[in-house]
């Protein structure tokens, strides 16, 4: 049976909608906070198990008659680490035969201005590797759904300021990760794998912007502020500390050229090409070809 961890949330959610076209509901599973917010999939015969990355106990009662986890990594930074290490914990004493885990694709994580969001990740694949579980370990680029947050709702009218310099970045969608996941998950030759999963092609906010215009028709710049200028524009609009914080360290990360790797995996995978610029911005900003 496999068990997907986070399945109420976004990427779980189309990962389970993509098992579910692979394999009977009968073999997945989900580790779910809230059993309310999972009815829909024990309508579909999904077998729901309530538990949380914090509570050891409902980890080992949750992850009994597993044999593949795939633990979406936490979005609560509080010891994100120590989280993580209680899935591992858990389904090594539960006698789990495989864990597949969602990271973070990045050129170096030791020189990047994200180091202090975002070591955990690699510290959580050091962790799993030391467990002597069989790992495979999903390395996703940043989503594309990230971008209308970094560029803001009204960016048509107020062009992007954002301090990404000249730094691309290989996006992917949800939707592409998610496919993904499913696909490792129901096939054979993982087994101690580390996949750079990625956009096929690396974008910067320029051609963001420039391609913003074609769609739009209207003329969409492009600005590179300092990145206190940047936060203070932030401050204004009375976002709180830790959003400031963490986009601000994002842009650092994509100016430093982190996530400029496209990766031919996906593609692979698929056998198809990964989600393209044109197509997400269509679909993100209701646009079409003027």
């Amino acid at each position: 049976m496999i068990l997907v961890t986070g399945a109420t949330g976004q990427l779980g959610g189309i990962v389970i909608e993509n098992l579910l076209t692979k394999v009977p509901a009968s073999e997945v599973a989900v580790l779910v906070r809230d059993a309310e917010k999972a009815t829909h999939f024990k309508a579909q015969g999904v077998d729901v198990r309530v538990g949380s990355y914090f509570d050891k106990a409902s980890l080992a009662s949750s992850l009994q008659g597993i044999e593949k986890v795939l633990l979406i990594s936490s979005n609560d930074f509080n010891d994100r680490l120590g989280q993580h290490k209680n899935v591992v914990d858990a389904a090594k004493a539960a006698g789990v035969k495989h864990i597949l885990y969602t990271g973070v694709a990045m050129k170096d994580i030791n020189v990047s201005p994200l180091k202090p969001l975002l070591a955990d990740h690699f510290q959580t694949e050091d962790y799993i590797k030391a467990s002597g579980l069989t790992y495979t370990f999903l390395q996703n680029s940043l989503y594309f759904e990230v971008v209308p947050m970094f560029v803001g709702a009204g960016v048509l009218d107020t062009g992007i300021f954002f301090p990404a310099g000249d730094g691309k970045v290989a996006f992917a969608t949800r939707q592409d990760f998610g496919q993904a996941a499913a696909h490792i998950l129901t096939t054979a030759g993982h087994e101690n794998q580390a996949y750079p999963l990625t956009g096929s092609e690396a974008y910067s906010f320029a051609e963001i912007a420039a391609e913003l215009s074609t769609l739009s028709g209207k003329t969409v710049h492009y600005i590179s502020p300092e990145p206190e200028a940047f936060e203070g524009a932030l401050k204004q609009f009375g976002l709180p500390e830790g959003i400031i914080l963490m986009s601000v360290l994002f842009a650092a990360g994509i100016k430093n050229g982190d996530f400029d790797q496209p990766s031919p995996t996906l593609e692979t995978l698929f056998g198809r090409k990964t989600t393209d610029l044109t197509t997400f911005l269509k679909e993100a900003f209701a646009l079409e070809t003027v």
